[in-house]
Order: structure tokens, then C-alpha cells, then sequence
């Protein structure tokens, strides 16, 4: 049985993309819902260490295929 292989890496702008893409990448990689992702960010926004890995994220994960 083959599996469907997960990469890490932004989605194509308006595919669930809201910024960046960086939240909606890590979801679908991992394989959990994107409002967690997301909620996740901003609670460690609240402390400082959210923003800088979003920001690293941004910058290290490559946007998805067209």
C-alpha cells in the first residue's frame, strides 16, 4: 500500500493560505487540523517565541508547486 508522501512547504497562494502559508505547511506535514496550528502560534506569540518561527519558517520552507 502506497502512502501519499508529506513534504514540508508552503501551500500555493489561495490554498489556505492566510499570510505566509507557514501554519497551513506544518498542518498538512503533520497531519493535524489547521486552526490548531494556527492557535498554537498565537498562544506562543503571547510569549515572545511565536513570531520569531513563524518569521524562520517563512524563510526555510519553500511555497508549494504550481
Amino acid at each position: 500500500m502506497a502512502r501519499k508522501r508529506r513534504i514540508l512547504e508552503r501551500p500555493v497562494r489561495g490554498r489556505g493560505r492566510i499570510i505566509a502559508g507557514v501554519c497551513a505547511g506544518l498542518a498538512d506535514r503533520l497531519g493535524v487540523p489547521r486552526f490548531l496550528v494556527r492557535l498554537g502560534f498565537v498562544i506562543f506569540g503571547f510569549v515572545g517565541a511565536g513570531e520569531i518561527a513563524y518569521i524562520v519558517l517563512w524563510i526555510v520552507m519553500p511555497s508549494g508547486r504550481r
